[in-house]
């Protein structure tokens, strides 16, 4: 999808590369293994790219490292589509969803590269147990900090206002994989 709203299959690993992990910086060497790309078509991407001002470059020990402009008018929206078109988010929530019934599933914190109370925000029936056993083998290098609610807390605690339910849906950088009580909820909570 991502390729063909922006033309180039080169650009769209350039922005997946580089909008995952705003914090690193990548040399044109390095991009090209990574990426598996011909070197030629990522430097002629990554000048496209500095040219608009999405990225910022030095050189360091004769190479020229790039990494993402953090002051870029669009950084949030292109984040968020590559985000929310990421093949890993579409297998993630396939997997845990084969542990119980899901009502709504927000990607947070390490996930998204961000600061947060929770990594995790689950609303259904999942067993603690299995959802533990869950991020072990599928994220065995990551703790992962989590909140597990049922459906009635949830709704409950969206009617009391309550602070931490709020503030998962206003951070407009979580991401919202799943949730079947939009309706439910739609004005308690600004989705």
């Amino acid at each position: 999808m991502l390729k063909k709203m922006f033309g180039s299959g080169a650009r769209v690993k350039l922005f997946r590369q580089f909008l995952l992990h705003p914090g690193e910086e990548f040399f044109i060497r390095e991009l090209t293994r990574e990426l598996d790309e011909q070197i030629n078509s990522l430097r002629r991407e990554l000048e496209n790219l500095e040219r608009i001002g999405m990225l910022k470059s030095s050189e360091r020990n004769r190479r020229k490292y790039y990494r993402v402009n953090p002051h870029f008018p669009v950084l949030f929206e292109l984040t968020s589509i590559v985000r929310k078109t990421d093949k890993w988010n579409e297998k993630f929530l396939q997997r845990i969803s084969k542990l119980g019934e899901i009502d709504i599933l927000v990607l947070s914190g390490s996930f998204i590269n961000q600061e947060s109370d929770v990594d995790l925000f689950v609303v259904g029936n999942v067993n603690k147990a299995e959802l533990e056993t869950f991020f072990e083998e599928m994220i065995p290098d990551k703790k992962v900090k989590y909140s597990l609610m049922t459906r009635e807390d949830f709704l409950y605690r969206v009617t009391l206002k309550d602070k931490f339910v709020i503030n998962v849906f206003a951070d407009k950088a979580n991401l919202i994989l799943k949730n079947k009580l939009k309706k439910d909820t739609e004005n308690l909570v600004t989705f």
